[in-house]
């Protein structure tokens, strides 16, 4: 077995390279993210480089697979899963398609995760949260990755903390994201060289449900878990219900999140950090109560509390 900072420093490095390549076959391909009114960067800049990401973590499923046997049926509903949500992603990267189209993939990638989470084990409740969390989270990190750094630091910082929360085999691939994410970083943030496009960010969701799924099933609680995705799970949620409650096309792009908001007010860098290290506290609280089998629910409303409360403040912002 590789000690896990070999493990960690291997996806990293993998991710790295690879997404240097993804930039260079973007640019080749003239596969640019134009700026617009519905766009928060200032600049073309290619997509697609979330590729890398995918890749390392297809590779972590595989050994997976390889090695520990009796995991194997989860392994590999997990890596095909991700095949479908990276592989729509990437055609929609090169040509815009149809939102539901995407969706039906998403659901059938959610329903062949259950179905591995079922096969591993898991209870009725367990194998629903796990294919709701599936659509859920592709979407949400989705609607969430419109400025440097945000989407990838925030799966990089979750992913980190459920490596100390899960138990063997699946804190390997907790670590794989992980350092897949961080070599993926420095390509994105503070200044963006190339974004993680449909084919990285519902990836890194869909990825992200998987682990959360697997760290119910061995008996975490739900409401600890939660905590690090404070910040994504209010700001997304929230303004598709405004959205709707207005009677806007809520299906097509928009600047209207509290993170975009406030980007347009202070910059990509400070709210990206803000972010940070607002995740990084909750998720220091969450695995610090996991640790002492603590109930969570008071943290719990403490943390979904000030995100509601930034999320209805950053309403008031005016450009």
């Amino acid at each position: 077995m590789p000690a896990w900072p070999i493990w960690l420093l291997l996806h990293m490095g993998l991710a790295a390279g690879l997404t240097a390549c993804a930039r260079s076959y973007a640019l080749h391909r003239k596969l640019l993210d134009e700026p617009g009114e519905r766009r928060s960067h200032a600049s073309a800049t290619p997509r697609g480089g979330g590729i890398s990401i995918v890749i390392a973590l297809l590779l972590a499923a595989a050994w997976l697979a390889w090695r520990f046997h009796e995991h194997r049926m989860m392994a590999a509903c997990y890596g095909v899963g991700l095949a479908m949500v990276a592989g729509i992603g990437w055609l929609d990267d090169h040509r815009p398609l149809s939102p539901w189209l995407r969706l039906a993939v998403h659901g059938l990638a959610a329903a062949l995760l259950a179905a591995g989470l079922w096969r591993e084990g898991g209870n009725y409740w367990q194998v629903l949260a796990g294919f709701l969390l599936a659509v859920g989270l592709t979407n949400i990190w989705n609607f969430m990755d419109g400025i440097n750094g945000l989407a990838t630091s925030q799966a990089m910082l979750i992913a980190g903390g459920l490596g100390f929360v899960l138990g063997p085999p699946w804190h390997w691939l907790a670590l794989a994201l992980a350092g897949a994410s961080l070599g993926f970083l420095p390509f994105n943030f503070p200044r963006a060289r190339i974004f993680l496009g449909d084919v990285g960010s519902g990836s890194l969701g869909f990825s992200l449900a998987t682990l959360l799924a697997l760290a119910l099933e061995q008996g975490s609680n739900m409401l600890l878990l939660a905590l690090p995705a404070a910040a994504f799970l209010v700001d997304a949620p929230f303004t598709l219900a405004w959205r709707i409650l207005n009677r806007q096309r809520w299906w097509t792009p928009h600047v209207e999140h509290a993170y975009q908001r406030w980007a347009r007010r202070w910059g990509h860098a400070p709210v990206t950090i803000g972010f940070f290290l607002f995740t990084s506290a909750a998720a220091t609280a969450g695995l610090a109560m996991e640790i002492r089998a603590a109930d969570g629910l008071a943290a719990f409303i403490i943390c979904y509390g000030v995100a509601a409360g930034m999320w209805s403040w950053s309403r008031r912002l005016t450009d």
